[in-house]
């Protein structure tokens, strides 16, 4: 959505966003493996099954399989000429999706059944919540006290929206913050503010952010629905105790190299 909005294309994501992301992903590594220490040093009930699992017998069906991964390679290598040919990264996606689907011909009855129903029940009455704040004029209260931002320096004012973006995305998720600001974004522009350096802010808010909580992004939603499976399944506590301290050590990582970064992210 903001590479739409922004006109950013594939390349420019890899260049200006990737780096700040290892570094990033290297310190939330340090920092898991520090609040999982009690976890990880129990040794497991049972090692010799863990041993005698075999890799091989998950893939039953490498026929698809490797059809699959063509398909997406093919479509990694578009995403990188996206920006040449004017196609969208949306239309991309969406083609090599419709192929994958033709050349596999699933069974649509076990595919309906695999859908986590409940996850997008949940996003559904989410995006209604947050078109219900948006008709009601909630959000021009946030558009006034953004429009401030001629009067602080812009540096400071990339900082402070990484910060934002990521405190309200973990409230509420980082997809209707992202469609929200998008459009103020632009507002700024409009202005004569110079935006390119707060697409990026607006990235690593809504990516980190998302992080804090378990509602803060879809790919939460999915995993902490996946565990209920299990025997240990994720709860709000336990994501509150470990996720939310990777958000405040990711955002704190992001808003240095945005800094360092920042010439960088203003041409």
């Amino acid at each position: 959505m903001i590479a739409s909005a922004a006109g950013l294309s594939f390349v420019d994501f890899l260049t200006h966003s990737l780096p700040i992301v290892i570094v990033a992903w290297l310190v939330a590594l340090v920092l898991l493996r520090y609040l999982f220490r009690h976890e990880l040093s129990t040794p497991p009930a049972n090692p010799d099954a863990i041993l005698k699992l075999d890799v091989s017998e998950i893939l039953t069906d490498r026929v698809t399989a490797k059809r699959v991964l063509l398909v997406l390679g093919v479509a990694l290598i578009a995403f990188f000429f996206h920006g040449i040919f004017e196609i969208s990264p949306a239309f991309i996606a969406l083609s090599a999706a419709a192929a994958a689907l033709v050349w596999v011909r699933p069974d649509l009855a076990k595919i309906l059944k695999q859908i986590e129903w409940s996850v997008l029940i949940f996003f559904v009455a989410l995006f209604i919540m947050v078109g219900g704040i948006e008709a009601s004029g909630a959000l021009e209260v946030l558009v006034s006290i953004i429009n401030y931002a001629g009067d602080i320096a812009p540096m400071l004012f990339g900082v402070i929206l990484i910060w934002l973006v990521a405190g309200i995305s973990a409230v509420v998720d980082n997809v209707p913050v992202t469609i929200a600001l998008i459009p103020i974004i632009q507002g700024l522009g409009a202005s004569g503010i110079n935006i390119e350096p707060l697409w990026w802010a607006l990235v690593f808010g809504a990516g980190f952010g998302g992080n804090g909580t378990i509602i803060g992004s879809t790919a939460n939603i999915v995993v902490a629905n996946l565990s209920e499976r299990t025997r240990t399944p994720i709860n709000s506590s336990l994501w509150n105790k470990r996720g939310l301290p990777v958000m405040l050590a990711t955002c704190l990582v992001a808003s240095v190299l945005y800094i360092l970064a920042y010439p960088f992210y203003t041409r």
